[in-house]
């Protein structure tokens, strides 16, 4: 008998990816918005020194919260509960236990 191989799965979820996306149009808003401003002052407004770097780290943190937040369509089923007596297995009460195997392997 063949063992079966798990599943692959992958580590971002949709929501993973959505978040991602968001994050990467917050961050291009935020470089656009750091382009804009008064020509003669090359910039240096209200828009480009403080608007635009605000988008850019609420675009990092959403990067940041896409990598960490577990999506929960990725959740792992529960295990089955574990059998508390195999078939042919049982131990009698009182019975001494059997001695442990000896090792297949030679020691040095």
């Amino acid at each position: 008998m063949q063992p079966t191989k798990p599943a692959p799965h992958f580590a971002f979820g949709p929501r993973n990816f959505r978040l991602m996306w968001i994050g990467l149009a917050v961050l291009a808003a935020g470089f656009i918005t750091m382009m804009f401003g008064d020509k003669d002052n090359y910039g240096e407004d209200f828009v480009g020194i403080t608007l635009g770097p605000l988008l850019l780290v609420a675009g990092f943190g959403i990067e940041f919260a896409a990598i960490l937040v577990r999506d929960k369509t990725l959740a792992a089923p529960p295990a089955p509960p574990a059998p508390t007596s195999v078939p042919g297995l049982t131990q009698e009460i009182g019975a001494t236990p059997a001695a442990p195997a000896a090792p297949a392997y030679k020691r040095l």
